[in-house]
């Protein structure tokens, strides 16, 4: 869903590149499985998240995109990478152009109940590392390893 604050960039630049800040999370469960999102508009898997608000925190903005997105009340860990560049650019269906630099959290789950209520969510669905869909954006293998330090593309 668009905010208020992109509809009234878009009102000025129209389809035109947009950088934007946002946030992704990685929500494992009991099993060390991944939670992906099946993503309504486009057909494309995705880890959970979106975009960061004005006067949000990356923490603030992973919980909110999480919660609308999952159903599931999250606590952000730690941060596991940082992406950004061409490779995250993505042009919407209605023509919006948008280039995203995404700030990567490990998550826990604190609470909530899974469900594709949010209209940008078409399935959910927890994946072993061995078993993943693929990805859009696409994400690094090495963010996924256990005990893996923060990754960031140079």
């Amino acid at each position: 869903m668009e905010s208020p604050y992109i509809r009234s960039l878009r009102t000025r630049i129209g389809h035109d590149l947009l950088l934007m800040p946002g946030v992704a999370a990685m929500v494992r469960d009991a099993a060390g499985r991944f939670l992906f999102q099946l993503r309504a508009e486009d057909g494309e898997w995705s880890l959970p998240g979106g975009a960061i608000e004005p006067g949000e925190t990356p923490a603030q903005a992973v919980r909110r995109e999480v919660q609308e997105e999952t159903g599931l009340l999250i606590e952000p860990i730690r941060v596991r990478a940082v992406l950004g560049g061409e490779h995250y650019r993505n042009t919407y269906l209605n023509g919006d152009t948008v280039e995203y630099c995404i700030i990567l959290f490990d998550c826990r789950v604190v609470g909530g109940e899974l469900s594709t209520a949010d209209p940008e969510t078409q399935h959910l669905e927890w994946y072993h590392p061995e078993e993943f869909p693929t990805l859009s954006p696409s994400m690094p293998r090495e963010v996924f390893q256990p005990g893996s330090e923060a990754f960031f593309q140079p």
